[in-house]
């Protein structure tokens, strides 16, 4: 769609394209709120700003709305991002389960990289290192993570 279009949305149907960029409902809202948009870059600089003003709630269920690295992909933009990571090798997949699962437990969220280009062992090794951080830094570092997906998802958005 183009940025005319998406600025010419009304403001329901504008937060749903919004979603798929980021499952944070509060950024969606916030963005389809701040329209029109007069270039791609001002798009970018506003929806890095709003991001930066949530609450940690509404990071939260930003990252709610990822599938697991390893899992099963939950819509065609998580295939893509996650493509180069796709089929890995069975022990590559366990410990990314496993993993996965033991970052869950210390932190309470879904971890959370921006797997685009990555290797399934990349991004284990991302997983792995950032499973001894400190909870404060662990969650700084997942919402750049989270801010980097939702940039590369407008820009898919807007994808003619």
């Amino acid at each position: 769609m183009t940025l005319d279009a998406l600025n010419g949305f009304v403001l329901s149907q504008a937060e749903a394209q919004f979603t798929h960029c980021c499952g944070s409902k509060r950024w969606a809202a916030a963005m389809a709120a701040e329209r029109p948009f007069h270039g791609v870059d001002v798009l970018h600089a506003v929806a890095e700003r709003v991001w930066w003003s949530l609450e940690t709630a509404d990071w939260l269920e930003a990252f709610a709305a990822h599938p697991r690295i390893g899992d099963r992909p939950t819509s065609a933009w998580s295939a893509q991002e996650q493509a180069t990571a796709a089929a890995p090798a069975d022990d590559i997949r366990r410990r990314l389960a496993e993993a996965n699962h033991a970052y869950e437990r210390r932190f309470g969220y879904t971890f959370l990289v921006c797997a685009t280009g990555r290797t399934a062992a990349e991004l284990l090794e991302v997983l792995e290192r950032r499973l001894h951080g400190a909870p404060a830094d662990e969650l700084q570092i997942a919402a750049a993570e989270q801010r980097k997906i939702t940039a590369l998802r407008l820009d898919k958005l807007l994808t003619p």
